[in-house]
Order: structure tokens, then C-alpha cells, then sequence
């Protein structure tokens, strides 16, 4: 067979950038820095009304990070055929279910359950991750459907969809074009937060692929964390309703 020429092998290299990698304990500081914002967020939501300096403005990056965290690992080689797209889909849902009664008890909901909480925005950019990869153009469509339509229903609302979705294909592309339109999409989150802090996250994310932290990997903790939080403010909320 003849070798392929060196001049195509640097064009087929360029046209191919490496993926966006960063070190996995890395990625798991960056999830337990974004769960520590929302803690604090929250905190400052439920039982301070908002009233806690600079604490709202430091929340605002808890979703990006949350949002990248998922993305970069599901945009990791060999996702699909592993089925890792189908076991995040089921505990995102079995967590943000369980989460619902004490989100909705919390307030700050209208008609009595909309928004749904942020796991359920998880969920539905993870099941528009899954079926772009799969391709063709029923699963494109789908994909789009599940774009629109999930949007209206979940916290952040389009904004924070095409926030993962643009994260998840910059991890899978690293390209430039993509990074830019990202950014574009954290800007838009003003329309939602009434500030840029939504735009804090990148510094942290793009400098984050030139730090190794060592620390485990514990999968499971976020599930666990996130509906059991809401549920000590919730309690914590309702004492000092009573108490006032």
C-alpha cells in the first residue's frame, strides 16, 4: 500500500484538533466548586432572600460549571457505545424527581411547579447530546424538538441548553468557532440573571486543562446531594417562618 503523503497527513491533522481534555480530578474539583456555589446560592435564595453580599453573583456560576462538568465527561470517546448517555439520563431523572417536592415547597415557582429544577435541564440536554451523536435526521429532529420544548419547562430555560450543548461540542471539537459562539450563549445568560457572572466560569474552565488536582472521582454524591440540601432548607425555611 502507498503512504499516504505527508502533506495530506498535516492537513487531515489540522482538520482534526485534539479534544478538549482536562485531568479527572480536575473535572471533580470543578464539580465540588460549583455544588459549594450553589450551596451558597441557595442559602442566600431560600433563607436570606437575596440579601447576602456578592452570594447571588457567585451562584450565577455554579450552573455553567455544573453544565460543563456534564458535558466534558459525556463528550469523552467511546460515551455512546458504553450506554454512559443512558445510566446519566436515569439518575438525573430519579434525582431531579426526588428533588421536586422540595424545590416546589421551597417557592419561587409559578402555577405551582414551573420551572422544573436544574437536573431536569441536565437531563434534557443530555437525551439532545445522545441523539446528535447517534445521528441522522430523525434523531437531529428529535434532538430539536426535545431543544424547544425542554427549554420552556426547565430553570435557566433555553439559555443553559445551548450553554451544554455549546460546551459538549467545543469538548468534542475544541474549535474556535465553537468557543466563540459558546461565550456569545454565557453572555445571553444575562437575559436570566441580570448580570455577566455566567461568564466567570470560562477563565476557570479554559485555565483548568493546565492543572492536574488529584482528588477521587465519588459519582454518586451530586445525585445525593442535590435533592437532600434542598430538603434541610426547606426545614430550616419553614422553622424560621414559624419562629419570626
Amino acid at each position: 500500500m502507498d503512504s499516504i503523503p505527508a502533506s495530506t497527513s498535516s492537513i487531515a491533522t489540522t482538520a482534526t484538533p485534539p479534544r478538549f481534555q482536562i485531568a479527572d480530578g480536575t473535572i471533580e474539583s470543578l464539580k465540588w466548586l460549583a455544588l459549594g456555589l450553589m450551596t451558597v446560592d441557595h442559602i442566600n435564595k431560600y433563607l436570606f432572600a437575596e440579601k447576602l453580599p456578592a452570594a447571588y453573583e457567585l451562584g450565577r456560576m455554579a450552573m455553567p460549571l455544573f453544565a460543563f462538568v456534564l458535558a466534558h465527561n459525556l463528550a469523552r470517546p467511546g460515551t455512546l457505545a458504553s450506554g454512559a448517555y443512558g445510566r446519566t439520563m436515569k439518575r438525573l431523572a430519579l434525582s431531579g424527581a426526588l428533588a421536586t417536592p422540595f424545590f416546589i415547597g421551597l417557592g419561587y415557582v409559578m402555577n405551582g411547579w414551573w420551572p422544573l429544577n436544574i437536573l431536569f435541564m441536565l437531563l434534557a440536554s443530555t437525551l439532545t447530546f445522545y441523539l446528535v451523536e447517534k445521528g441522522g435526521h430523525a434523531n437531529c429532529l428529535s434532538a430539536l424538538v426535545i431543544f424547544v420544548v425542554g427549554g420552556a419547562l426547565v430553570e435557566f430555560w433555553w439559555f443553559a441548553m445551548a450553554f451544554c450543548f455549546c460546551a459538549w461540542r467545543y469538548c468534542k471539537s475544541r474549535s474556535t468557532v465553537t468557543l466563540a459562539v459558546w461565550m456569545v450563549v454565557g453572555a445571553s445568560l444575562y437575559l436570566v440573571n441580570s448580570n455577566f457572572w455566567a461568564l466567570a466560569a470560562f477563565p476557570i474552565i479554559l485555565a483548568s486543562q493546565g492543572v492536574t488536582i488529584r482528588i477521587p472521582r465519588l459519582r454518586h454524591v451530586f445525585y445525593a446531594y442535590y435533592p437532600a440540601h434542598l430538603a434541610v432548607l426547606l426545614i430550616v425555611s419553614t422553622y424560621l417562618v414559624k419562629h419570626a
